[in-house]
């Protein structure tokens, strides 16, 4: 298999499914003309989030980078689209700093977290928006509701006047006057809070440092009194070096939930004191809880649930009975990524999308297998010929390991390359570092193949998707496997003559800016990088940062300050000596996660070296960029600095950059 995957890699720059014709132009990789602009990458693009069905009515939530951010909730209701937050008004929760989880659909009322102020506030049925609490310094997530005593159950997270002074807590709320009261402290962080069916018990998720959620959590149920208080807490599941998330009740009144005590992420469910498997397999059927409110799975009538799961990098769909006797039944789809699933009847609402399919708000019908799109992340009226489609690709790594990767050629209906030219590769190094790169299409990576880059985004050891031992590859070698992986995917993609060995670049953006500076510092294979909001100082990280990943370092490098030389060894800040390729820096200004400083520290040692290196800070952005101007600036300055560094013009006519101490060639 892994022979047929080179040889078929090794055609892809010489076959090609359309004849070349007399319109074709040759140019130089890099430097062809595309449709995809930055424009269009940041024009009518919304991202989704938190789908409901409630009343006949489908709610989601929109982020807009058009409206600098903001996230909307949206209904469709009888075919047609309602916003229901009026800007100001901003969905967001920062609890744990990503959030997630942050509305509540009832059938009376919508309750939602508000960016400004991280208070709750209300919709009323009428239209009517007022806030709900008046917490001091609080934040809320993740919200549930009993309906038996009327009241509200959420994470709440409590900022002290003292900075870092962080408490977490589930809350009952009462949504008549917004009085809050604690119904669990004392550990480090809580998730999940779910009422049974009956009323009688209130089911939940919590860990304690150095622990990350995926780590080592326990699930607890409780019963809850006449006031929302809980007694007689007890702990279902969460051994030693087991992660558990997603509770949920099933129609049969008993708890379901994802554990990777198998070594892999799969469902259970708790019977008579017994914890069972319902479908054991070689897969994940979660990711890692950075987030609040993920939904993987669901529950389709009374007897019978519907599951999406990852395999090698691609997501699916599965229905499992809820009875002993029945099998599972694969679901078939056209998509290879699904997200937050919901359900109503026999229609299954999910975020879908694949290789040529940008994300979409799907509706699936299970009975006829048929689904339509329901609305569209952005619309892509233009020539699908100028999409390349990913190869999965398997590599080997060190310690006889072996990586994954999804490679994307250069794909360009228009042009082709001067005999015996290669193109650049960008080799892309995801974020997390526990996330996954996906196979779904995705305008960015589009926007660099359609100019006539390779590109291979690697899902290198510690990324979910291929089970705890893979994950836990990276564990006390943070800055090291990562690392190898993305250079042994660059090296890889050379043997096969896929790219140019003299014009290799790498990128990533938070976890995966610090694995890209990690490798322009501790190896010499790339002839270029970009960080965006990138950690290049370990030892700040472990000091500075948000309470959620206070202890993160502890797992991925080794307890500090223990450990501290460990810290000094592979923070790229403190070997800035061995870096001898430009590197561009792009950070956000209000940054809580990974501050500016970081970069700036970057900066300042590098235009000391006499480095060529360039540094863009974006006012008003936090981790991660959603500001639509600041996306397109930032993409533009990336593809302007490889121009230059890799020596040929572009096609585009984008504002420049300041690149200190570079010299054209």
């Amino acid at each position: 298999m892994k022979t047929f995957i080179f040889c078929f890699l090794t055609s892809l720059l010489t076959f090609n499914p359309r004849p070349m014709t007399a319109a074709q132009t040759t140019r130089s990789y890099g430097s062809w003309e595309s449709p995809i602009t930055a424009d269009l990458i940041t024009t009518d693009t919304v991202r989704f989030g938190g789908i409901e069905e409630v009343g006949g009515s489908i709610y989601f939530f929109e982020q807009r980078p058009q409206e600098k951010g903001r996230t909307a909730l949206v209904r469709l209701k009888e075919g047609k689209f309602e916003e229901l937050l009026p800007a100001p008004y901003n969905a967001r929760s920062r609890v744990h700093e990503y959030g997630g989880g942050s509305g509540l659909i009832l059938s009376d009322a919508i309750y939602f977290s508000n960016d400004s102020d991280q208070q709750l506030y209300k919709r009323s049925p009428d239209g009517t928006i007022a806030p709900l609490t008046a917490e001091k310094n609080s934040r809320f997530a993740d919200g549930t509701y009993d309906a038996a005593r009327n009241l509200l159950y959420y994470v709440m997270e409590v900022h002290g006047d003292v900075p870092g002074e962080i408490e977490n807590c589930l809350v009952a709320i009462d949504p008549k006057n917004g009085n809050v009261v604690r119904i669990a402290e004392g550990s480090d962080f809580y998730s999940a809070p779910r009422v049974s069916p009956d009323g009688r018990y209130l089911a939940y998720y919590d860990w304690n440092l150095p622990d990350m959620p995926w780590d080592q959590s326990k699930l607890h149920v409780a019963e809850l009194n006449g006031d929302g208080s809980l007694d007689n807490d007890r702990i279902v599941a969460g051994r030693v070096n087991e992660s558990v998330s997603q509770p949920s009740w099933g129609p049969d009144g008993r708890l379901y939930f994802i554990s990777d005590r198998s070594g892999w992420w799969n469902l259970y469910r708790e019977n008579e004191g017994e914890i069972e498997a319902l479908c054991p397999m070689e897969a994940e059927f979660s990711s890692p809880q950075w987030i609040f409110g993920e939904t993987s799975y669901v529950f389709w009538g009374d007897d019978r649930i519907v599951c999406a799961y990852s395999q090698l990098g691609y997501d699916y769909l599965v229905e499992i009975p809820l009875s002993g006797g029945g099998k599972p039944r694969p679901i078939k789809t056209p998509f290879l990524s699904i997200d937050t699933l919901s359900i109503a009847q026999d229609s299954l609402y999910f975020i879908g999308g694949g290789p040529a399919l940008p994300l979409a708000l799907i509706r699936y019908d299970l009975k006829k297998g048929k689904w339509d799109t329901l609305k569209k992340s952005r619309e892509l009226n233009m020539d699908s010929t100028y999409f390349s489609m990913p190869v999965q690709i398997e590599f080997p790594t060190e310690d006889k390991s072996t990586a994954h990767a999804f490679y994307y050629p250069p794909k360009n209906p228009r042009f082709q390359a001067p005999s015996k030219e290669l193109p650049p590769l960008l080799v892309l190094s995801h974020g997390g570092p526990t996330s996954q790169a996906s196979p779904v299409f995705n305008l960015t990576t589009q926007y660099w193949t359609s100019r006539g880059f390779a590109v291979v985004d690697v899902n290198y050891g510690g990324s979910s998707g291929y089970g705890r031992a893979y994950r836990d590859r990276l564990n006390g070698k943070w800055g090291i496997v990562d690392v190898d992986d993305c250079v042994n995917a660059a090296l890889y993609c050379v043997k096969a003559k896929l790219a140019d060995p003299k014009r290799l670049a790498i990128q990533g953006g938070s976890a995966g800016g610090y694995t890209t500076l990690a490798a322009l510092t501790f190896r010499d294979v790339f002839q270029a990088g970009a960080s965006y909001f990138g950690v290049s100082d370990l030892e700040a990280l472990a000091n500075f940062t948000h309470k959620f990943e206070a202890r993160y370092l502890d797992r991925l490098v080794g307890p500090y300050p223990e450990e501290k030389a460990l810290y000094t060894a592979r923070s790229p800040i403190d070997h800035v000596d061995r870096i001898s390729c430009p590197i561009i820096l792009l950070q956000g200004a209000e940054d809580a996660i990974v501050p500016p400083s970081q970069s700036e520290k970057m900066y300042d040692s590098l235009l000391k070296r006499g480095i060529p290196t360039a540094y863009l800070l974006f006012a008003n952005e936090q981790h991660g960029f959603r500001q639509a101007p600041n996306i397109k600036r930032a993409l533009e300055a990336t593809a302007y600095f490889y121009s230059k560094i890799f020596g040929f013009p572009l096609a585009d006519k984008i504002e420049p950059v300041a690149i200190e101490n570079f010299q054209k060639k």
